[in-house]
C-alpha cells in the first residue's frame, strides 16, 4: 500500500492539474522549457553554419585541387585568376611614347632600308651589314607584336615568307646570326608568340646552315660560317680561338629549337658545349675570353663580365629558367652561382661617391674598367636571385639595385646630374636618388656626361670616381634592360624614373627625321649615321615593358634572350641531353605547348 502511495506521488507531477494549484512552479516548468529550447536551438544553429563552413571549404578546396592540376600542365590558369593592378596614367603616357618611338624608327627603316640589314638614317640609305638577312626586320618582329603592332608585323611577316634566303655566300657570325634576327632567336620568339608555322620553319632552316659550326674535336663551336658552303672557322684576330660569349650563348635558341620540333640534334650541340666547359670550370666560374675548339681549354686572356664574356653567364642562369628550374637543369644554376661567387671578388668602389664596379681581370691584375655591356648584369643578378636562400637572396638583390644614400654626398663632379636626381626623389622619396652598387653606376654611366647618354666603356680612378673611356654611344639597351628587371622584381618605380630620363636622352640626342642614329662622342654630342637592330629589338622594348604591366610578358612564363627575344618557358625532364624530345618509336614528337593568342598579354 505504501508502494502505491510513493508511485502516485510521481505520477502528480505529470499532471497539468498539480501545476495549475502550484503558480511558482508552473513559472520554473515554463522558464526551464524556454532555456532548454534556445539552447537546442543554438546548438542546431551552430551545426548549420559549421555544416556550410565546411562545404564552403571543400568547394574551397577542390578550387585549389583543380587550379593546381591546371598549373602542371598550363600556369597561365593562375594568371586568369588574377586582376592586373590599375595601369598608372603615367606609365601609359610614357608607353605610347616609346611606341611611338618605335613606329618612327620602323616607319623610317621601311621608307629607306626596307629588307636591307640596317638604315643608314643621316643618308637615308640602307646597309646589309649581316650579308642581307634583313636583320632589323627580323629583330622588330617581336618587339611589333608585344607593342600590338599588327599592320606593320604583318608586313614584316610578308617578307619573310617571300624574301627571306640564307642560302647566301657569306661568312656570317654564328653567335650573331643565333641571338638577333640574325637569326634564330628572332624567329622562334616570333613563333613562340604568334605560334605562325612559318617563323619556325625559317629558324630551322638557318640553324641547319649553323650546326657545321660545331663539328670540331672538343665541340666547341667554331665562331663563323659560311651560310651558302659551310667551311666554319674562327676569325683570324682572335689567333683561332673560339670566343667565351659566341661558344656559350646558342643553348636558349637551340633548346627552343629541340623542344619546338621535336629534333635534339640542336639541343645536343649545344648541351655539348657546356658539358666540355663544366670539365674546365675554374673554381671561382670565371673563364677568359678564349677558348681552343681543339683542345677544349682556356687560352691565357681576359676575364670579363664585358664585351665577349658577358651572355655566358648570362645564359647559365637563363637556360635554367627556360627548363622552369628542375633537376634537368640544375647543372646551369649551380654553375652560375659558382660564378657569381667569381663576380664578387671583382667588385671594388671608387672614392668619393662610392660607386660600385666590376673590374677586369688579366692573370692575377684587376682592371679597374666596366663596359657598359656589363650593365646588364644588376638585372642577372636580381633575376638569379629568387633561386637562394632569404639572406642570399637578399645580398645578391643588394648588390644589382640602389640603396637609399644621399643625394648630398654625391661627387661635386655629378652636380650637372642634380635635376635628373630631383626627378628620381619627387618620385620616391628623399633618400632613393642616388646608389652606391651596380644599378645606380650604370645609371650614372647616362647622366655623368652632358648629353646623359653613356659611352661605351669607363675607367675608375681613386679620388676621382669614373671617366668616359670609349665614348661613342650606339643605343646599347643594357641598362634600360637591368632597370626592367630590377623593377619587375622590386616593384620600386625609381627604376622606372630613371629609365624614362634614358629615353628622353635618347629623344633629345639620338631622333633625327629619318630614324634614330648612335653618338661618335657622349661629350660633344656628335652623331653617327647607324641606327642599330638592336635599338628596335631590345632598347626600345625594354622602354616599353618598364612602363607595361607586369602580365604583359610575364616573367614567370617567358624568358628574354641576350637580344631581348621572349621564348616560352617550357619545364625539362630530360637527361640534359634530348632524350625526352625522342619518342618511344625512335620518332620525332613536338612537346605540348600551349601558346597566347596574339591578343593575350597585351595592356
Amino acid at each position: 500500500m505504501a508502494r502505491t502511495r510513493s508511485s502516485s506521488s510521481k505520477l502528480r507531477y505529470c499532471n497539468p492539474a498539480y501545476y495549475l494549484k502550484r503558480p511558482k512552479r508552473l513559472a520554473f516548468l515554463f522558464i526551464a522549457f524556454v532555456c532548454l529550447s534556445f539552447l537546442v536551438w543554438d546548438r542546431q544553429t551552430l551545426v548549420r553554419e559549421h555544416e556550410v563552413e565546411l562545404a564552403k571549404l571543400s568547394e574551397d578546396v577542390a578550387h585549389l585541387q583543380n587550379l593546381l592540376e591546371e598549373i602542371k600542365t598550363d600556369g597561365s590558369a593562375v594568371r586568369k585568376t588574377l586582376k592586373d593592378v590599375p595601369d598608372d596614367p603615367i606609365d601609359v603616357q610614357r608607353r605610347e611614347k616609346v611606341k611611338d618611338a618605335m613606329l618612327h624608327a620602323w616607319n623610317s627603316y621601311v621608307k629607306y632600308a626596307w629588307g636591307q640589314d640596317e638604315l643608314q638614317p643621316q643618308s637615308k640609305s640602307g646597309v646589309n651589314s649581316f650579308g642581307g638577312l634583313g636583320a632589323t626586320l627580323v629583330d622588330s618582329l617581336d618587339t611589333l607584336y608585344i607593342m600590338g603592332l599588327h599592320e606593320q608585323f604583318e608586313k614584316a611577316r610578308e617578307w619573310v615568307a617571300n624574301s627571306l634566303d640564307f642560302n647566301k655566300n657569306y661568312e656570317a657570325s654564328v653567335f650573331e646570326t643565333t641571338i638577333r634576327s640574325r637569326v634564330v632567336g628572332g624567329l622562334l620568339s616570333a613563333y613562340d608568340l604568334s605560334n605562325d608555322q612559318l617563323f619556325l620553319d625559317k629558324a630551322k632552316d638557318i640553324a641547319d646552315r649553323l650546326l657545321p659550326a660545331w663539328d670540331t674535336p672538343s665541340g666547341i663551336p667554331y665562331n663563323i660560317i659560311n651560310l651558302a658552303q659551310g667551311r666554319p672557322h674562327n676569325p683570324g684576330w682572335t689567333g683561332g680561338e673560339s670566343i667565351l660569349a659566341d661558344s656559350g650563348t646558342e643553348q636558349l635558341e637551340f633548346i627552343a629549337l629541340s623542344q619546338r620540333t621535336g629534333d635534339p640534334k640542336y639541343q645536343e650541340k649545344v648541351e655539348n658545349v657546356i658539358t666540355q666547359i663544366k670539365k674546365i670550370f675554374p673554381d671561382d666560374g670565371l673563364l677568359p675570353i678564349y677558348l681552343d675548339p681543339h683542345r677544349g681549354t682556356t687560352a691565357y686572356s681576359t676575364i670579363t663580365f664585358g664585351a665577349m664574356g658577358d651572355s655566358f653567364y648570362e645564359y647559365l642562369l637563363k637556360v635554367w629558367i627556360q627548363g622552369n628550374k628542375t633537376p634537368a637543369v640544375k647543372r646551369y644554376r649551380e654553375m652560375w652561382e659558382q660564378s657569381m661567387k667569381g663576380l664578387s671578388s671583382l667588385i671594388r668602389r671608387t672614392t668619393p661617391s662610392s660607386f660600385t664596379y666590376i673590374c677586369e681581370k688579366n692573370g692575377e691584375s684587376l682592371n679597374d674598367k666596366m663596359d657598359e655591356l656589363a650593365c646588364f648584369a644588376p638585372g642577372m643578378l636580381a633575376l638569379g636571385s629568387t633561386g637562394y636562400g632569404p639572406e642570399e637572396s637578399q645580398k645578391m638583390l643588394s648588390l644589382a639595385e640602389e640603396k637609399g644614400l644621399d643625394l648630398n654626398s654625391l661627387s661635386s663632379d655629378l652636380e650637372n646630374d642634380k635635376k635628373s636626381c630631383e626627378v628620381v626623389r619627387r618620385g620616391a622619396g628623399d633618400h632613393v636618388a642616388a646608389q652606391d652598387l651596380l644599378a645606380w653606376t650604370c645609371y650614372n654611366f647616362y647622366q655623368s656626361t652632358p648629353t646623359k647618354l653613356a659611352g661605351e666603356n669607363y675607367f675608375f680612378h681613386a679620388g676621382q670616381d669614373m671617366s668616359v673611356g670609349t665614348s661613342w654611344n650606339i643605343l646599347r639597351p643594357e641598362t634600360v634592360e637591368s632597370l626592367f628587371y630590377l623593377w619587375r622584381i622590386t616593384g620600386n618605380k625609381t627604376y622606372q624614373e630613371w629609365g624614362w630620363n634614358i629615353f628622353q636622352a635618347f629623344e633629345k640626342n639620338s631622333r633625327v627625321e629619318s630614324g634614330y642614329v648612335g653618338l661618335k662622342d657622349v661629350n660633344s654630342g656628335v652623331k653617327d649615321n647607324m641606327m642599330q637592330s638592336f635599338f628596335l629589338a631590345e632598347t626600345l622594348k625594354y622602354l616599353y615593358l618598364l612602363f607595361s604591366p607586369s602580365s604583359v610578358i610575364p616573367l614567370d612564363q617567358w624568358v628574354f634572350n641576350t637580344e631581348a627575344h621572349p621564348l616560352k618557358i617550357v619545364a625539362r625532364h630530360d637527361d640534359n641531353s634530348g632524350n625526352d624530345l625522342k619518342s618511344s618509336t625512335g620518332g620525332q614528337q613536338r612537346p605540348k605547348i600551349k601558346l597566347r593568342s596574339r591578343k593575350e598579354g597585351r595592356p
